[in-house]
């Protein structure tokens, strides 16, 4: 089939990959503009630019796709369906009507829970056991569209928003690939629409979410830690600098809050309830480290204090 792809980050990666592999005929690629990145603040492409670049695919980075001469671009493609992932742009309706079959999206939760630009790292934060990838039909309404296909995935306590980015993006990339299979096959995809009593939004991160509140139970900001990994990451205050903590599992027992009671096989913290098992923590200025190279590195002892 004639697809235009529509994706910018990491997450869509996998997708792009898969359509290629399948044999589709990706049209056009649509992805965000360059933008700057690193200490140098250079222009640097996104990860499906890249991709697309490396199998010769035309690439499209619009500012916005409500620009008629955009539109027509997009229009002169005859493309028989758009699959987006991960975008970042709002598609309007008129580009939404051009594909022949429609325009199909993965998300990251099984909706109708967690609708919104970041699915991944709420249902973390409230401890969900289990999320998951859904198609969907695109319509103008944010992920309010009829569900085509989904996939489950479980939540374990060593989950991060990475780790299951990693699994999720798979996830999706087969569960498209087989959605645009019974599509080319039957003409069609049967969707079932969502349940508007069952939705919850995840709500943009705010920087000020990473700050840990010691005061909490163990469960909560061990959540909170695994949610915030890789970005913003958790932190603590030590020693009087910020200590980004970059995993941490909980565990029962009792002792001051914010006191370092243990710096043996990681670094164990009160909290209101419960302990804070951090294995993996950073320094300001220095390297993301295990527990043990930043306990001899900081001379981190047992009554030692985060804030």
């Amino acid at each position: 089939m004639k697809i235009i792809f529509a994706g910018t980050p990491e997450f869509a990666v996998p997708a792009l990959a898969a359509l290629v592999a399948a044999g589709h005929q990706v049209v056009m690629v649509l992805t965000q503009p360059d933008r700057p990145a690193g200490r140098g603040m250079k222009l640097k492409a996104s990860p499906i630019k890249v991709l697309a670049e490396q199998h010769s695919l035309l690439v499209l980075q619009p500012e916005t796709l409500k620009d008629i001469t955009v539109q027509a671009q997009i229009e002169a493609m005859h493309a028989d369906v758009m699959v987006v992932a991960a975008y970042g742009l709002i598609i309007p309706t008129a580009v939404l009507d051009m594909p022949k079959f429609g325009c199909y999206n993965i998300h990251a939760s099984l909706l109708p829970r967690w609708r919104g630009a970041a699915p991944i790292h709420r249902s973390l934060l409230v401890g969900d056991t289990k999320t998951g990838v859904t198609i969907m039909e695109v319509v103008p309404a944010l992920d309010a569209g009829a569900m085509v296909s989904s996939g489950t995935v479980p939540i374990t306590e060593s989950d991060t928003t990475q780790t299951l980015h990693d699994t999720l993006s798979k996830t999706g990339a087969d569960l498209m690939v087989q959605a645009m299979a019974d599509l080319e096959e039957k003409g069609s995809l049967q969707s079932i629409p969502q349940d508007e009593a069952l939705v919850t939004y995840a709500h943009k991160l705010e920087k000020s979410e990473a700050a840990i509140d010691w005061q909490k139970n163990a469960v909560e900001i061990s959540r909170q830690v695994r949610a915030f990994n890789p970005f913003p990451v958790a932190q603590g205050i030590l020693k009087g600098g910020v200590c980004r903590i970059w995993m941490a599992t909980a565990k029962a027992g009792k002792a001051e809050v914010g006191k370092v009671i243990s710096v043996h096989d990681g670094v164990t913290v009160g909290c209101g309830d419960g302990l804070l098992h951090i294995t993996e923590l950073q320094a300001p200025g220095g390297k993301r480290l295990s527990a043990q190279a930043f306990v001899q590195g900081h001379n981190l002892q047992i009554g030692d204090l985060f804030n």
